[in-house]
C-alpha cells in the first residue's frame, strides 16, 4: 500500500451542491491540501467531457474521468476515449424518438438532443445546462462522437418498448423519475478508476471514492474506501465505508480530515 492516495470525486451532489449550485470553499481547500501532500485527485463523473465546461474550474485536479468510465484524461493526456459506433447511435436515437422519449447523446466534444422541443421538464433543464455545447439533430443525421447517452421518459413514453428493443451491449442505470443513464457494456466509474490506478502503479486500497447517487454504485462496489455523502441514494448504503455530512455541511472536508487525508503521513 502506498502513502500516496488517489481520490475520485463525483460532481453533482458530492462536490457541487444541488441546493446552492456551488462547491463549498472547504471542499476546494481540502482538495488543494491533499494534492500538496502528494495525493492524486480526479473527478469521476457521469457527465461526458463535452459537458464539463461549467464545472471545469470547480477545483484544481489531476484529471477527469467522464461519461461513466468511457473517457479518461490524466494530467492533460487522454488515456481512454470509448466511442459508440455511429450506426448504433442512429438506430438507438430513432428508437427513442419513436418511443416519444427525450434522448441526449453525450460526447467528448459536443452533446446532441433529438427532440426539438422536449416535453419533459428535466429535459428542458438539460438543454439550458448544456447551453452552447448542445445541438439538435435528426436521428439519421447523428454522426458526431458519442460516448454514452441519457433517456428521459414520462407516462406518454413507450418506455417498455424502448428498452425491449435496446441493444444488449448497453448497460442501463435507473436514476429514478424516468431518467436512465446508458453506457456501453464493460465501462463504468469503476473501470475508469482501474485505468488510473494502473497508470500510477497504485492498488484499490490506495483509492478513495466520494459519491451520492446510483451511478456511483459501480465505484462503491469496487473500491473498499467509499465515502457516502450525507444526502444520498439509499442503494449506496451497503457499500459505503464512511458516511459523511452533506455538501452544504462541509461533508468533503469532514470526511477527508477524519480519514487522515489532510495530514502528512509518518510512514
Amino acid at each position: 500500500m502506498s502513502t500516496r492516495k488517489a481520490l475520485f470525486f463525483d460532481i453533482d451532489g458530492t462536490l457541487l451542491s444541488e441546493v446552492t449550485k456551488t462547491v463549498p470553499e472547504s471542499a476546494k481547500k481540502a482538495i488543494s491540501i491533499a494534492r500538496s501532500l502528494g495525493h492524486l485527485v480526479f473527478i469521476n463523473t457521469g457527465r461526458s467531457y463535452g459537458e464539463i465546461d461549467q464545472v471545469r474550474d470547480i477545483a484544481e485536479v489531476d484529471g477527469w474521468l467522464c461519461g461513466c468510465g468511457t473517457y479518461v484524461e490524466s494530467e492533460g493526456r487522454v488515456i481512454l476515449n470509448q466511442l459508440m459506433p455511429t450506426g448504433q447511435v442512429q438506430r438507438i436515437t430513432r428508437l427513442a424518438v419513436d418511443a416519444d422519449a427525450d434522448i441526449f447523446l453525450e460526447g467528448p466534444g459536443q452533446c446532441y438532443y433529438c427532440s426539438a422541443a422536449g416535453r419533459i421538464p428535466f429535459g428542458q433543464q438539460l438543454r439550458k445546462n448544456f447551453g452552447k455545447t448542445t445541438a439538435w439533430l435528426e436521428p439519421e443525421d447523428v454522426d458526431g462522437e458519442v460516448n454514452k447517452f441519457c433517456v428521459l421518459t414520462d407516462d406518454q413514453s413507450d418506455r417498455a418498448g424502448f428498452f425491449r428493443n435496446l441493444d444488449l451491449d448497453i448497460a442501463v442505470i435507473d436514476r429514478g423519475d424516468g431518467f436512465y443513464e446508458c453506457i456501453p457494456e464493460g465501462f463504468s466509474k469503476a473501470t475508469a478508476i482501474d485505468v488510473i490506478l494502473e497508470a500510477y502503479g497504485l492498488t484499490l486500497e490506495d483509492a478513495y471514492v466520494f459519491g451520492d447517487s446510483t451511478n456511483d454504485i459501480a465505484m462503491f462496489e469496487h473500491v473498499p474506501n467509499a465515502v457516502l455523502m450525507g444526502r444520498h441514494s439509499p442503494e449506496l448504503e451497503p457499500y459505503a465505508s464512511f458516511l459523511t455530512k452533506t455538501v452544504e455541511q462541509d461533508g468533503i472536508w469532514y470526511a477527508m480530515e477524519t480519514l487522515g487525508l489532510l495530514q502528512k503521513s509518518n510512514a
